[in-house]
């Protein structure tokens, strides 16, 4: 062996070491978008499976999940970085590039927050809930007319609940899969993981 064959084992750990990717925690979530997100599903589950129908329960329930997601929309204005509308609106250009980098299995870094379709499924779930709230005070406070045409619309929002809240459910693991994060995890501690990029 010469002795420009000798390998420094010193020097080969320290370059595998510098090529090793490194990762950081970013705060993404604040706590109050972790609440309100962690509290409407509980009063969601409540209203679709354990409380009856018309009860005071039922209207105590909805009303303080429908309250939440008036406080997130709120919030959605003058909240932090990634809680503003401004950050996950699903615009076509946005969403156009999301595709993309799914297609080619990128992380899509310039929507750390929300992805554009999470936002459509954030903003689909919100209209039902607040349909829900409208629907189901006009009956209690009968001040229209046709109470079966809004026992029908209160039914068919809540019934349409049960294909939003499992496709939602659906969506987070897989695309945690896809993007190699815990997108579950990340709501409950507000943290997400990504990669520090060096320059090339």
């Amino acid at each position: 062996m010469t002795k420009n064959s000798v390998i420094n084992p010193t020097h080969e750990s320290d370059l595998s070491i510098s090529n090793t990717p490194k990762t950081r925690q970013i705060r993404v979530w604040d706590i109050l978008v972790r609440v309100t997100h962690w509290t409407v599903a509980a009063g969601i589950t409540a209203n679709l499976f354990f409380t009856e129908e018309g009860s005071e329960w039922h209207q105590y329930v909805g009303y303080t999940v429908v309250g939440l997601v008036v406080v997130r929309l709120l919030w959605g204005l003058v909240g932090t970085r990634y809680a503003r509308f401004s950050d996950f609106l699903p615009t076509p250009s946005r969403i156009k590039r999301h595709l993309s980098d799914l297609g080619a299995r990128r992380i899509d870094e310039q929507h750390l927050g929300h992805n554009p379709l999470a936002a459509i499924m954030m903003l689909a779930l919100w209209a039902v809930i607040i349909g829900l709230g409208i629907s189901g005070y006009l009956l209690e406070a009968n001040v229209f007319g046709d109470k079966n045409l809004l026992e029908e619309i209160h039914e068919t929002l809540a019934n349409s609940l049960y294909l939003l809240v499992p496709l939602h459910i659906v969506s987070a693991i897989v695309m945690s899969y896809w993007e190699r994060q815990n997108l579950v995890k990340s709501m409950i501690t507000g943290n997400k993981t990504v990669t520090i990029r060096r320059p090339r």
